[in-house]
């Protein structure tokens, strides 16, 4: 098959061109290379076999020459962040598909198959158990309960606190930009596709992790923060009381769950969570990383939070795994990669006062009582 990966130069869509390759497939990738993701350009670790293409996928006329042969499309180009310009989430992640599937429909091309990168942003706070009442999905921790150090969601009939649960594709409740655009990428795929004859799959990522995150995107998560300042033996800035619940996944389970959802028919028409099967406390995620890198640093821990950050999320993957799908790769594994890439580096700027500072600008930083701790 030839095959377009959109975002091609990033994290997932590199390593899913590299499988897709090995399994002698035709890659071709389309990417703007944006700032401040790509700030060295190209990536070295592209591969040579790939067509490249640079541009837009909000350009029509670059998106059509891309299509232009095409059997399959993974659409992984992505805009995320934590600026306010809420407009360039949708344009990027909403309507770049819509156009995807307009291009497909009036220009008749025979794509077998679109995968879209969605997010397990879209569960939001995820879901929760009350012992009483049941289970419930939250929406956001308002300011005035952050500003307080109150971390947990509580039950809104009887103030316990609530449980937090694997949660299933069905619990849907996003509660930013980012999220809300990912959740209209999956519905226009689902829907586009089925009323159209399109064979379409949507993947809703959780934290994945391994070599080849970019350095320099102040939205990437806890093993690029970690890392770096274990790297420049720096103590890292760990949020609220760090024992909030993530879900972290390996790129190479990711790929894994790109290639079955090209090649098996059940999956048409879905949308499927891709995550590590088990959640870690921040905190938790933070002593493997030192003791696999042997550096012991006491962290910044207490009293300063992101406001919108989810508190426990965790995802159900049982409908992938109904596949024949499953996590290989543990969390010290990825660590492991991770480390490994980063010390293989030449040039890894120090910008981590420099992210740190941005995030205080935008106010996404925030810290109980209003008084700055680092």
């Amino acid at each position: 098959m030839r095959i377009l990966i959109t975002g091609g130069a990033g994290f997932i869509g590199s390593h899913t061109a590299d499988a897709l390759l090995a399994r002698g497939h035709e890659v071709r990738i389309l990417d703007n290379l944006q700032l401040p993701v790509h700030l060295k350009g190209k990536p070295s670790y592209l591969p040579p076999a790939a067509e490249f293409i640079y541009g837009d996928v909000r350009d029509a006329r670059t998106l059509e020459y891309a299509l232009h042969g095409v059997d399959a499309v993974y659409h992984l180009a992505a805009y995320q962040d934590y600026l306010p310009d809420f407009s360039t989430y949708f344009e990027v992640n909403s309507v770049s598909t819509a156009r995807l599937y307009e291009i497909i429909v009036q220009r008749k091309l025979p794509v077998q198959r679109v995968i879209v990168a969605s997010s397990q942003a879209v569960l939001g706070e995820g879901l929760y158990e009350c012992p009483t009442h049941g289970r419930t999905i939250p929406d956001i921790r308002i300011q005035s309960q952050l500003e307080r150090g109150e971390w947990e969601h509580r039950c809104a009939a009887c103030g316990t606190t609530l449980t937090p649960l694997p949660t299933p594709e069905t619990a849907i409740n996003p509660q930013n930009q980012y999220a809300l655009s990912k959740h209209s990428e999956e519905s226009i795929a689902v829907h586009l596709g089925r009323r159209y004859g399109i064979p379409s799959v949507a993947m809703r990522y959780s934290i994945v992790q391994g070599p080849r995150q970019s350095f320099y995107n102040a939205y990437s998560g806890a093993m690029r923060i970690f890392a770096l300042h274990l790297y420049f033996k720096r103590p890292p800035m760990i949020y609220e009381d760090g024992r909030q619940l993530r879900d972290y996944v390996n790129i190479q389970d990711v790929v894994a769950a790109n290639l079955l959802v090209l090649e098996d028919p059940r999956a048409a028409f879905q949308v499927f969570n891709v995550g590590g099967g088990r959640a870690l406390t921040v905190r938790e995620f933070y002593d493997a990383l030192q003791d696999e890198t042997g550096r012991d640093i006491v962290p910044i821990l207490g009293g300063n939070y992101r406001y919108g950050d989810t508190r426990h999320i965790m995802s159900d993957v049982s409908k992938l795994t109904g596949l024949g799908w499953a996590p290989r790769y543990t969390v010290r594994d990825s660590i492991r990669a991770y480390w490994d890439y980063l010390n293989q580096q030449q040039d890894v700027d120090d910008i981590l006062e420099h992210a740190q500072r941005t995030m205080r600008n935008l106010d996404v930083v925030r810290t109980v009582g209003g008084e700055t701790r680092e």
